[in-house]
């Protein structure tokens, strides 16, 4: 400098001289044996780098006073007293949270600014370090975002960053914590690796984890499985050569960003100053190799700058007494500058730095995560946004590793299948739909797997009594496996163990039964032992209703279908109608005399009035009607008139509610459903049922609060052994041999029945669920594989490999659909085959009508012409000569022959056939053989 102002210790007070200004700051380190620590290098570079450049204090100069300490905490306060009464403005504290709090209680007293950077905030201090608060919420969010729902932490007492009380009560998460010291890293990581705690939080002192890191190598935990997060900021400057290619994952905070140019430059001038100025030799300085900076060095170089623009603020009015620890007299200045430091906003090594209530809240977290080769910066975090992931990939890029899974199974056609020959070998044995999907995942997601079965042959349900799980839920929860493969059902119990990935394929719980054919259902019927009879009577007899279930049958078709769309008392009303309306009408004409007409109104000397309405055309005409062919006659009378149109009204309805209904009852087949559902099958005794054992139905109907499943679990309880299975095989014979049904997952259901035309599904689907890959808890390959899920669903791959599997037409039958209540059928003879029976009935009662009709009129007809006869005889003898002359008469009465009816007939029907163009009938023979007319 030009000019220096030497300061006096002993006056009595600090004026400010017009040339230049000297500001004394004091700073306490701790004790080192051979160099300084990296914090006073970055401490006493910020000062000089403040005085060389004077753009933030261009008429002042800063001069440090350092004090080292050790951890005796009356030590400091000794020190702390010393640098006041050397005249300093302003302490910086180390970042002992212990020491700093005895430092703090002595400036908040004197009313000294004092500027920390220890992880734990005082009260009355400026913390340039981020408040814990803060710390806490980013390392939630990230475990959170991680998935971590079974981890250890490994803390140290005094060293830790965490608030762990506050930290544990936010994670919902099964979580092991171990206070530790570099002694007992061994033990505590073989601990967590004998009991499968593959995700670590480490909360130690920086210093120690050197150690740490080669306790995990020993103990071999350096593989992709692991997964370690450190809560300290300087994960850079650690060793990690030895883990950079075994895919181990190793994730931290960093406050500064090293790729930035401004921090370049500042690390930059920092080594050659501490090389030149320190004296320090060069091969020892380690910045110069790993361009990185510890972040209490970082923070402590922020913490001047802090402090320095502050003091701009305020520069010239600032006059500081002879202040001592002993008068404890404040300095009345001090406020002032404690409040401009507490309202600075700047941008340092460690990011933006702003304040409230002297805590630091502004700042950004930068996400970092160690790769082949190099760490690198997958997100970062900030108090106003939070978590950002800007490289989801890298968090677990199983694309560029060579990574093996263990994947377990379970025999379960047609998802997994066994090919069992001698040429078959490892992977090769199993195929089917899950293979194929888990075939494509790993392809898309990057890894190689190795498929075996599961040892108990269980998918995975709790014990009520032990609480202990079985199956391949029992060997994710050991960590025996990375993932399970298969039917296996994402239910909330499973859930809260273990991992699903998203599902691949959407179900419920249905119910199978064996279907009955129209003889053996006629044969239930009719046979069907009553309930003092024994059903080994009928086995003996020989009637096969026990190898049958009632399920849905198609309904016989009748002769007269045609009638059906009508009750059989809706035809009985409308015939009583008919003769009710027939009567009336006829009464009715009767009363009203304008239903009277005369018929020959020209004839007056002879009157003869006639009614048309006579019973029988009354009945004729109420037929017509309803017919709605109409008829000659029609009504004259108001009266008459009313009730023709009420009786039309009535027939449109009829006739329009019978043909509407008409079509859906011969068109559609009826379906008869003894068993249409759930419920039906609770309450009948005669088809027991069961499940799966083991499974995800038995946890259904065994948790389930609904009356109709809780009773069905009550009846297959008490049953078991009988009412459950072992597998799916022995469900589907079970049904098969009849008196069975089987309740079981609707996928696997619509397999069978595609290709057993014998078994059908019963009812809708009880629940809704979905099949999902499992992973142990807190497993990276979750995410991934559900990405996977998601994508091959999209592009229709999943949907490809269920028609392959499922609709096969080479394996399914030929059926005709349960579902016919939305298909029209061609009409047979056997749907309107009633119609014609009509017809013919209908046609013959006309043919004996017209025969009664024909003998009846014979006979009245031969009757009378025997009549005339006798008459002709004797008029014949009376007047002899009088019949030579009957040429000349003008009334001569014909006689018939006694001939039969039948021979009369027989001219009729004659005359029918041959002589159809004459429109005169032949009329019947002569009295006698010489009555002539010439």
């Amino acid at each position: 400098m030009n000019s220096v102002i030497k300061i006096v210790f002993g006056l009595n007070l600090l004026t400010y001289v017009s040339s230049t200004s000297v500001i004394k700051v004091g700073a306490l380190f701790p004790k080192l044996s051979k160099q300084q620590s990296d914090p006073e290098v970055a401490f006493q570079y910020a000062v000089h780098r403040l005085n060389y450049d004077k753009s933030v204090l261009p008429d002042t100069d800063l001069v440090h006073h350092i004090q080292y300490i050790a951890k005796d905490s009356f030590q400091a306060v000794q020190k702390v007293c010393n640098l006041i009464e050397g005249g300093v403005q302003a302490i910086f504290s180390p970042t002992d949270s212990f020491l700093a709090t005895h430092i703090n209680s002595i400036c908040d007293d004197l009313d000294i600014p004092d500027i920390g950077i220890s992880r734990s905030a005082q009260k009355f201090s400026i913390n340039v370090h981020p408040s814990q608060q803060h710390i806490n919420r980013a390392f939630i969010d990230v475990i959170r975002y991680l998935n971590w729902t079974r981890f250890g932490i490994l803390y140290e007492k005094d060293h830790g960053i965490l608030v762990l009380n506050q930290f544990s009560r936010s994670i919902e998460a099964e979580v092991h914590i171990r206070q530790v010291s570099p002694g007992s890293y061994l033990s505590v990581l073989h601990e967590f690796k004998n009991n499968e705690i593959h995700n670590i939080l480490i909360d130690t002192n920086s210093a120690g984890i050197s150690i740490l890191l080669k306790n995990i190598l020993q103990q071999q935990m350096n593989e992709y499985k692991f997964h370690y997060f450190f809560t300290s900021f300087d994960l850079e400057n650690f060793d990690l050569e030895d883990f950079k290619y075994n895919f181990v994952n190793i994730t931290s905070f960093r406050l500064v960003d090293m790729g930035d140019v401004a921090v370049k430059e500042i690390l930059k001038g920092m080594e050659l100053f501490d090389i030149g100025n320190l004296n320090r030799n060069e091969s020892t300085y380690k910045y110069k190799k790993t361009v990185s900076i510890q972040t209490e060095a970082a923070l402590m170089f922020d913490s001047v700058y802090v402090f320095a623009i502050g003091l701009q603020s305020m520069h010239p009015l600032i006059h500081l007494s002879n202040l001592t620890c002993d008068d404890e007299i404040p300095w009345n200045e001090g406020l002032s500058l404690i409040n401009y430091i507490n309202a600075v906003e700047w941008k340092g090594l460690t990011g933006p730095i702003q304040f409230k209530d002297g805590q630091r809240i502004q700042f950004k977290l930068d996400l970092i995560k160690l790769k082949q080769h190099s760490i690198v910066k997958v997100g970062e975090w900030t108090p106003q946004d939070h978590l950002n992931i800007t490289e989801p990939s890298l968090f677990f890029d199983a694309g560029s590793m060579n990574v093996t899974l263990v994947v377990i199974t379970i025999l379960e056609t047609p998802y997994v299948m066994m090919r069992y020959g001698k040429n078959y070998t490892g992977n090769e044995r199993f195929y089917g739909f899950c293979v194929d999907i888990l075939e494509t995942i790993s392809h898309e997601v990057g890894f190689d797997y190795i498929l075996d079965l599961v040892p108990d042959r269980k998918y995975g349900a709790k014990d009520p009594e032990t609480g202990q799980w079985n199956g391949m839920v029992a060997q994710l929860m050991k960590y025996k496996a990375d993932l399970a493969v298969g039917s296996m059902t994402i239910t909330y119990a499973r859930e809260s163990v273990i991992d699903f990935t998203k599902p691949f394929m959407n179900l419920g719980i249905s119910i199978l039964l064996k279907i009955c054919t129209p003889f053996l259902l006629e044969i239930i019927q009719l046979k069907r032992p009553t309930k003092n009879e024994p059903r080994m009577v009928h086995e003996k007899q020989g009637y096969p209703w026990i190898h049958c279930n009632l399920v849905p049958t198609t309904e016989p078709t009748r002769l007269f279908s045609f009638m059906n769309p009508l009750a059989i008392e809706i035809w009985i009303y409308v015939l009583a109608a008919y003769l009710l309306v027939s009567l009336t009408i006829y009464l009715l004409a009767k009363l009203s005399p304008i239903e009277w007409r005369s018929v020959h109104p020209c004839d007056v000397d002879h009157i003869t009035i006639i009614n048309q309405f006579s019973i029988s055309d009354s009945f004729w005409f109420t037929i017509g009607t309803l017919m709605q062919q109409g008829s000659d006659i029609y009504p004259r009378a108001a009266s008459t008139r009313i009730i023709s149109s009420v009786w039309g009204f009535f027939s449109l309805i009829i006739v329009a509610s019978y043909t509407a209904n008409l079509a859906a009852f011969l068109t559609v087949e009826r379906m008869i459903n003894p068993i249409e559902n759930a419920e039906d099958l609770a309450s009948q005794t005669e088809i027991s049922y069961g499940t799966l054992e083991s499974g995800s139905t038995m946890t259904f109907f065994r948790d389930s609060m609904i009356e109709t499943y809780k009773k069905m679990w009550r009846i297959m309880d008490n049953k078991k052994p009988m009412a459950f299975t072992s597998t799916y095989e022995d469900g589907i014979r079970r049904v098969n041999q009849g008196n069975y049904a089987f309740l079981m997952e609707s996928t696997m259901l619509d397999y069978i029945v595609q290709r057993d035309c014998n078994l059908t599904q019963i009812g809708g689907l009880l629940d809704t669920k979905g099949y999902g890959i499992a992973t142990p808890k807190g497993s990276p390959w979750r995410d991934k594989i559900s990405l996977a899920i998601l994508e091959l669903q999209e592009k229709g791959d999943i949907q490809m490999l269920y028609d392959k599997w499922w609709k096969n037409t080479d394996e399914t039958c030929k059926r005709i659909s349960n579902n016919k209540q939305s298909k029209a059928n061609a009409l047979g003879l056997e749907s309107i085959g009633g119609v014609f029976v009509v017809l013919l009935t209908g046609t013959l009662v006309g043919f004996i009508v017209s025969f009664l009709e024909f003998m009846i009129h014979f006979r009245q007809k031969a009757k009378s012409l025997r009549m005339s006869h006798s008459s002709c005889k004797n008029h014949g003898h009376l007047n002899s000569s009088t019949a030579k002359d009957s040429s000349t008469r003008q009334d001569w009465t014909y006689l018939s022959t006694s001939r039969s009816p039948w021979v009369e007939m027989f001219e009729e029907l004659r005359f029918a056939l041959w002589c159809t163009n004459k429109r005169q009938r032949p009329e019947f023979k002569r009295c006698c053989a010489e009555c002539q007319i010439n």
